[in-house]
């Protein structure tokens, strides 16, 4: 959709399923949206892994945005809707290298808005199922019918502290 935009900035929530030596200050979920390519969320060994997100206003997402570190990228994926959480939306392929990787969702849930969805890591590149991502961000935009003002809006370490 030519009118789709980043829309991390929009981000109230985020939880994961660990952090590595629950070290939060060095691997925590914060580190996801913080811009800083030397930074990351480290997950402790073991799958599924899971990153969920909610978002401030209803927001129609077309793709998502992702950066793993090689060798410890998620390999079988799933998108939840958290409304709806018992079927994953559509399965996502990402590729095991360091490139920034933009997943597109199918075309026929470009129309639905959400505002609490889950990245599911089945499984990982990595023998122990670790995960480690450098940044995360959606592409879409935010659900104009819901009346929604994203103007002058927070990144989400700024609107809400990290855990």
């Amino acid at each position: 959709m030519s009118d789709d935009k980043t829309l991390s900035h929009l981000v109230s929530r985020c939880s994961v399923s660990s952090v590595y030596n629950r070290n939060t200050v060095s691997y925590g979920k914060q580190h996801l949206f913080d811009k800083n390519r030397e930074t990351c969320w480290n997950s402790e060994q073991g799958t599924p892994q899971h990153i969920q997100v909610e978002f401030r206003v209803p927001v129609k997402l077309t793709a998502i945005r992702i950066q793993f570190q090689g060798g410890f990228a998620g390999k079988s994926t799933n998108l939840f809707d958290m409304s709806q959480p018992s079927q994953p939306l559509c399965s996502l392929h990402p590729k095991d290298d360091n490139t920034i990787q933009v997943l597109a969702l199918p075309e026929q849930l470009y129309d639905t808005a959400r505002t609490r969805i889950k990245i599911q890591f089945l499984s990982s590149t990595d023998f122990y199922g670790r995960i480690v991502v450098y940044s995360l961000d959606f592409i879409g935009h935010a659900d104009s019918s819901q009346g929604a003002n994203v103007e002058g809006s927070l990144p989400m370490a700024a609107a809400a502290p990290a855990a």
